[in-house]
Order: structure tokens, then sequence, then C-alpha cells
């Protein structure tokens, strides 16, 4: 049996590194500027395979006419290379005015069909080059009979896509940024172009004639392309909920996808018998609808296993990323591998019945761009994951031979489908506290949505079984978020918020009869969710509320209107798409949404972030609002939360305006019920000034568009944390400080010495907060804190945070030991005597 030369297979694989290197950074561009919805993710997708397809489709007559397919094969890669380096200069310009054209809120079939037929036309001559690469190739090396040229051809291409994904993931983005990426995979085109003139031996070749059956080889291969790709659409939502998903996540399950694909392809190459083509074709179609009755098997547990190796692997980021694979092994390699060795033997058989391998593997990808829509959009939301995975398993059982359905194989595999449709395996990975239950649950076009409720009664919102900053239970730390930016400005009409999640900040800011708020969250199945918590915190409907379905960086760069507060949320850095949302482009587009005098916050989780992340947000965040300051949401040492807030043009905060804003706001309920009832309330929240934060983030790389650094540094404290999340919050504040001379424009030389030892007497208080154990005994809990907040008292009496929780234990304990309760509200009497709150309790207490 002939043998592919290794020169061969050496360009094989370095043309896949290069396409899947280009396809990632293409999807990522296109991703931050059309759109992180899923009708522009899917498009984008779509868009790519179509481009794949109608190359191979449309080249394949002339390629297989032509004497000399080493040209065809060379020119394409070539073309690739410098439609690649065309758009390092189109892609930015030509997606700008595409975005355009979707504008703020595009109904679903509107963006999807314009983003597809943008991207397809943009990078159509590169995909469509991509798709003829391999029918040149396996023109040149030519027909040989079993179809081992092209097993062992698909193998090497595949191979070399599976380096191409981890090189870009690990090493190339990380390191270089998109643009230098994509410069290194055209250096590999231009490379596999050059090198294959020199080594590829031309062919005379004749063009064999289309069989009678040709319809039936290219429906199978189109079925099974569209089959392939739906499972892996519908295998990455379900471990969506059990991995991490960050951007090492979908990279390890794209390379071990293409890894199974690789090794079962090889495996044709080398073991497929002799088997009559029928026979072999309908057992692989058997043990393919096996392996996928395996992964969902698998799957059902996928919770209790990760759980599992993680407690075998241990810590560190290293075995996080390596137990994400093995969960990715046991869900794709063994489908994965029958899949290859399926299309190795498909387009085997098709191109000794002479079909060419051009439209083989032009109608597998043809297939392969529906799926998407289909399982991802229709089938998933529509049938639920369980009988959309059931679905894949029984179409490939439906492509068998009537002559199959007699044979006991054939049988049992169909009995295997439908034992699995009946025991329904529960795909809903969601973990149940003690006595708690499910209020909601929804599988939607792009993430799991669901509401759960505790025993206590607490409601949480989770996507992707990740419970989101914010529950029914944490009311002032989320109303916190949308007041404070509120209030910083003298007299807001209008606010954005970029980001629902519960809906309780917007909803809060809302409550502001003169305030006018639009809420802009990507997932419709969010906002929908968001409705338990509005029941839970007892709000009504808002007319001033406009809760809005958009993708939040293109809903700021179209939106016609101009806002006075824009207020972004706290997302988590490391799953995926979100560090775009802190990007220097960004920051710089809000700006352009602000009115003059206006004021954005972008609220930072720092329990999520290392330090090293947040160098690089802040210094990205500083270069278009140099005069930003640092503020927290709460004092929590648990999940801190900081803001970086910045006005449009560089101004000051203006004293008085906040004290005119804080005399005359108007809302629903009275604002101490959030601790923000004076000036020192407010703006004690600062935590840095300018200056400091230019001094902290000195030296971090920016953030961009081209060189995304927080996507790929956040992951490292969401696979590993190193350290707490107070340890982080003190060792943050031990690098900044506050000055009023460049936070206010409007001064009070009486009342600023108060405001610095406010933030004095804010910064011990969490610094004694974190030796403090919690306990629901008041008496040890007041053992433990009475003199550390006393202290904290001494330095500013106008501490309310201190004040006010002694206050409270004062009242706890007064029915078991008046006496101590009696002395703590003298103590508290002395310091603060401007506070009427311990002197009640005290005649309460006489009477």
């Amino acid at each position: 049996m002939k043998r592919v030369r290794s020169s061969n297979l050496v360009l094989m694989a370095a043309s896949g590194f290069a396409g899947l290197g280009l396809q990632i950074v293409w999807t990522q561009q296109s991703a931050l500027w059309l759109g992180h919805e899923t009708a522009a993710v899917l498009a984008v997708i779509a868009a790519f395979f179509g481009g794949l397809a109608l190359g191979a489709l449309s080249l394949e007559s002339r390629i297989e006419k032509s004497e000399r397919p080493a040209l065809w094969y060379a020119g394409c890669e070539a073309l690739i290379g410098l439609w690649g380096f065309a758009l390092l200069f189109l892609m930015a310009p030509v997606s700008n005015w595409l975005l355009g054209v979707i504008g703020a809120q595009p109904a679903p079939l509107a963006q999807w069909s314009i983003v597809f037929c943008g991207t397809f036309a943009l990078l159509l001559p590169a995909t469509a080059a991509m798709g003829a690469t391999l029918p040149a190739m396996e023109r040149v090396v030519g027909m040989v009979r079993g179809g081992t040229p092209i097993a062992m051809l698909y193998a090497a291409n595949t191979f070399g896509a599976v380096l191409g994904v981890i090189a870009a993931a690990f090493v190339l983005v990380p390191r270089f940024g998109l643009n230098l990426t994509a410069v290194f995979c055209i250096a590999g085109n231009f490379f596999c172009a050059v090198l294959s003139l020199k080594l590829l031996v031309p062919r005379v070749v004749t063009t064999p004639a289309t069989p009678a059956d040709a319809r039936s080889h290219l429906m199978i291969l189109a079925v099974t392309g569209l089959l392939g790709i739906g499972y892996e659409v519908l295998v990455v939502r379900v471990l969506s909920q059990v991995a991490e998903n960050t951007v090492y996540t979908f990279a390890i399950l794209l390379a071990v996808y293409l890894v199974g694909t690789t090794l079962g392809a090889a495996a044709y190459a080398r073991w497929a018998c002799s088997f009559a083509s029928e026979r072999m074709r309908d057992r692989l179609l058997q043990m393919l609808a096996a392996a996928c009755l395996v992964g969902v098997a698998f799957l059902a547990f996928a919770g209790e296993i990760k759980g599992a190796l993680l407690s075998a692997i241990g810590p560190g980021m290293p075995a996080a990323l390596f137990g994400e694979a093995l969960l990715a092994v046991a869900a794709f390699l063994l489908p994965t591998f029958m899949m290859g060795a399926l299309f190795s033997h498909l387009a085997g058989g098709a191109r000794t019945a002479g079909v060419s391998f051009g439209r083989a593997i032009g109608f597998n990808t043809l297939g392969a761009a529906f799926a998407p829509i289909l399982f991802g959009v229709w089938l998933l939301p529509g049938l639920g994951s369980t009988y959309a995975l059931l679905a894949v398993a029984a179409g490939y059982l439906a492509l068998s031979t009537r002559r199959a359905w007699l044979t006991h194989a054939q049988l049992s595999a169909a009995a295997a489908v439908v034992a699995f449709a009946v025991w329904a395996p529960s795909l809903a990975l969601i973990e149940l506290p003690a006595g708690g239950r499910i209020l909601s649950y929804t599988e939607g076009a792009a993430a799991t949505v669901s509401v759960i409720e505790d025993a206590r009664g607490v409601a949480t919102l989770h996507i992707n079984n990740r419970q989101q900053e914010g529950s029914s239970a944490t009311l002032l730390a989320d109303a916190r978020q949308g007041l404070l930016p509120i209030l910083l400005h003298p007299a807001p009409h209008r606010a954005l918020f970029l980001g629902v999640g519960t809906g309780v900040t917007a909803r809060s800011a809302a409550e502001d009869e003169s305030l006018q708020v639009d809420a802009v969250e990507l997932l419709p199945d969010v906002v929908t969710a968001s409705g338990y918590f509005a029941q839970a915190v007892g709000a009504r409907p808002n007319p001033r509320l406009r809760m809005l379905t958009a993708d939040a960086r293109r809903f700021v760069r179209t939106a016609p209107d101009l806002y006075d507060v824009i207020v972004a949320d706290n997302f988590h850095p490391a799953r995926s798409g979100s560090g775009a949302l802190y990007t220097v482009e960004h920051f710089a587009a809000v700006r352009e949404r602000l009115e003059p005098g206006g004021l954005f916050c972008q609220w930072l989780p720092l329990h999520q972030l290392d330090l090293d992340t947040l160098r690089s947000i802040v210094r990205s965040y500083l270069m278009v609002y140099p005069g930003g300051f640092g503020m927290l949401a709460t004092n929590s040492l648990e999940t801190p939360v900081l803001g970086l807030v910045g006005t449009r043009d560089g101004e000051r905060l203006d004293l008085d305006g906040v004290r005119v804003r804080l005399a005359s706001a108007n809302f629903s309920r009275p604002l101490a019920q959030f601790g923000l009832a004076d000036d020192f309330a407010v703006l004690g929240s600062i935590v840095a000034g300018p200056s400091s934060l230019v001094r902290f983030a000195a030296g971090a790389p920016l953030n961009t568009d081209d060189h995304p650094v927080v996507t790929y540094l956040a992951p490292r404290i969401t696979y590993a944390p190193k350290s707490a999340p107070r340890d982080r919050l003190l060792e943050f504040l031990g690098y900044v400080d506050s000055d009023p001379d460049e936070l206010l424009a409007s001064r009070d030389a009486n009342w600023e010495p108060r405001l610095v030892a406010y933030w004095q007497a804010r910064n011990r208080y969490l610094a004694l907060g974190r030796d403090v154990r919690p306990t629901s005994d008041v008496l040890v809990m007041l053992a433990q804190v009475r003199d550390p907040l006393l202290s904290v008292l001494h330095i500013s009496p106008d501490f309310r945070p201190a004040y006010d929780p002694l206050l409270r234990m004062a009242y706890g304990i007064a029915p078991r030991d008046s006496g101590t309760a009696r002395a703590l509200l003298t103590q508290l009497v002395r310091e603060q005597p401007a506070r009427p709150e311990a002197a009640e309790a005290l005649r309460e207490l006489a009477e």
C-alpha cells in the first residue's frame, strides 16, 4: 500500500497550525466589534465554515482537472497569507462599519444575517483558500485504493490544528497579542507555499467521472458534519456548568476534540481492514452512536467526577487545567475518535467511487456550518441538552443502511438510545444547598440560567452553575453599587448600567424619581430571571427603568443617547469574553457616551482578581480617565468590590454639589438604609486618589483589544487562589491613599480633616476586621470587637460603620446583661456625643 511522504504530512500539519491560529484570532476580533450575543457568535462560526465549504466546492473541479495541483496548493497557502496580511488593516474599519449597520439593539435574525454576510465576505478569500488546501494536497498525493492518503493527510492537518490551538491560547496571544499572532500564522502560510513548490512533485491526473450515487455519498458527509459539530456545541454547553469557562477551558475542549479526530483518522489509515464499504460504514456509525451515549452518561456525573479529580490532583493552576483536560477527554475523546475514523472512511469511499475529495470535504463542512444554529439555537433550548445529545446519536444510527437494521449490533444501539431517552439523565448540573430548591431553570441559546433558593428563603442567580454577585440577601451591597455613582453626580437625569445580574443595582438607582435608567444585559434569560429578585426586594414596576438586551461593548459604540452617569457591573474578568469589558478601547467608547460633566464608574470584584490583573485594569482605565480615583462599594472583607470612577473631562468632585444632591435626593426609601446618610458616608468610600493609582499601576501591561492581557491573567486566581480576598484588599490599601486636594473642586477647610480621619478610621476598621471570627453569640462577638471598634471611633467619630454595630449589640445583650449594655452605650455617647441613638438607648434602659 502506498504511503504519503513525510514532507506532505509536515505541510499539512503546518497548514492546520496556521489555519486554526488565524481562526482563533479572527473569531476573537469579530466578537470584539460585532458583539457576544448568540446570534453574532454563531454567525461568525457559520461564516467561517461557510467559507471553507465554498472554497472546497468551487475550486475542486479546477484542482481535479489541473495537471499541476501542487501549484494550486501553493497558491491557496499564499492567498491565505496575503489576505491575512490585508485583514490586519481591514478588520477594524470593516467591522466598525458593520457595527453601525447592526445598531444598538438589532433583532436576532437581522443581527445574524448582517454579521454572517459581513464576516463571510470579509474572510472569504482566506477561508475559501483554506477549504481548498486539503483537497489540493490530496490531489498531489493521488488517489490510492482504500483512502489511506486521505486519512493520513486529514490526521496531519488536524494534528497541526491541535498545536495551533494550544500555541495560540497558551503562548502566542497572551505574550504577543492578536495581530502579532496573526502575523506568525501568516508566516506559516507563506512557509507552506514556498516549501510546497520545492518538495511536491507535480503529476498529471485524470478526472474521474461523477458516479451515479454521488448524491448519497455527499448527503451522508453533510449530515455527519452537522452531527459532529452539533455534538461539540452541546457538550461544550453542558461542561460550561462544571468547567471554569475561561479562555483556557475552551482551548482545552477544542484541542481534545481535534486530538480525538486526529487519532481516529490516523488509526483508520493504519488499521482499516478490507470490509465492504457499506459494512464498515455501518460498523463505524454504530460505534459512534454508542460513543455518544457513553459521553451522555459521563456528562450526567461530570460534577461528581470533577470533584473527585480535584481532590485527587490537588491545588494549583496546572492541576486545575489538567482536571479540565480529563473532563474533556472523557466527554470528547471516544466520540471524536470515531468521527475521525468515520470521516476518513466516508471521504475515502467517496473518492474511490469517483467523488472528488474537494466535494466530499466541502459538503462535510457545509453541514458543519449549520450545526451551531440547529443545535445551539433550536434543539438545545427546545429539547434540552439531554434529548438534543440523544438526537445526535439517533442521527448517526439513521444513516445506516437497511441491511444494518437486521443486525443485533444495530438493534442494540437503537435500544440503548431508547433506554437513554426513557432514563433521560439530567444534565442540569446544579449544586443545590441543603434544603434548597430550583425556582427557575432555563437552557438558553447562550447559557444556562437558574435561580436557586436556599433553606432560609434566600434566592441567588446562577449562570452556568456559577453564583453571581448578588442575591435577595445582598440588597445593601448591590444597591450601593448603583447609588454611590449617581450620588457623586450633582444632577443626573439619565444613567446607563452595563450588566443587570439580579437587577438590584439598576433598580435601586431607578428609585431616584429624577433619574431615567437604561440597563443593558447580554443574556435575555438573565433579564427574565431578575424578576425574581425584584419581587424578593419588594420593588414595584418602575416606568423610569428600561431593561435592554444587547452586548455592552456594541451598545456603547452604537447607542445614540448620551448619559450623565454610566455604571459597569463587576464582571468576572476570567470568564470568557469579560476581559474585553476592561480594555482601553472599551473605556474610551464609554467616555464618548457621556454628557459633559458625565461620570463613569467601573466596579471590579477584588475577590475574583489578583493584584497583577488589577494593575493592568487600573492602568488601562487611567489611560482614558487620568483623574480617576478608587472607592469601595462596601466594607466587606469577603467580597470586596472596588470602583474606578472618572469624569469625561477630568473634572474633580464638587463637594457642595454632593451635599446639595444628598439634601435634594428623592428616593422611595431613605438613603440611611444603605449607609449613605451624609457626605462622609459617600465621599468616605473613596480609598485611592489619582496619583496613588498611577503609582500602584506603574509598569503594568495595558489591557487592549489587540493584547487582551486580562483574559489570560485573570484565570490564574480562579484556578488556584493563592490568597484570601481580605488579604488582597488590605494589600491594595497599603499601596494607595487619598488626598482631598486632588479629589475635590470645592473646598471646606474645617470639614476636610474630618474626611481624612474618616478614611483613616475606615482603613483601621478593615485591618482589624481581618482577625474577627463571626459568631451568633452576641457576648462573644462583643468581646472580640468592642475595643477595636471603639479605637476606630476614637480616630473618627463620624465613622458610622463602627458606631452602628456596637449600638445593635448593646440592644442585643441588654435583656441578658443590662450592665454591660449600659457601659457600652455610655462609651458610645462619650466617643460620639453628636449622635443621639446611644443616649436614647440609655434612657430606654433606665426606664
